[in-house]
């Protein structure tokens, strides 16, 4: 598998609504799997996406998954960097 591109939207819709918890559980999930070292991986933090309505908004490998909760945040990670 090529290298995960994955955005987290920062902006203040999405950041409240829950991505801020999610990069929590994208940083969580890294450490306890021991992966921070393994998986090519490109996390970063993007400014508003325009889906405010729909947030919180991730996008992965250009992918933007909609009404990300921590559940949603967990299978999409799982599904990218399976056991």
């Amino acid at each position: 598998m090529g290298k995960v591109k994955m955005v987290i939207c920062i902006g203040s819709s999405c950041f409240a609504r829950g991505n801020a918890e999610n990069v929590k559980i994208v940083e969580d999930f890294i450490a306890q799997r021991g992966l921070s070292d393994e998986i090519d991986i490109e996390l970063s933090g993007g400014l508003c996406t325009g889906n405010c309505p729909d947030g919180p908004v991730v996008i992965v490998n250009d992918k933007i998954y909609k009404h990300v909760n921590g559940g949603v945040m967990q299978d999409i990670l799982e599904h990218c960097f399976p056991a």
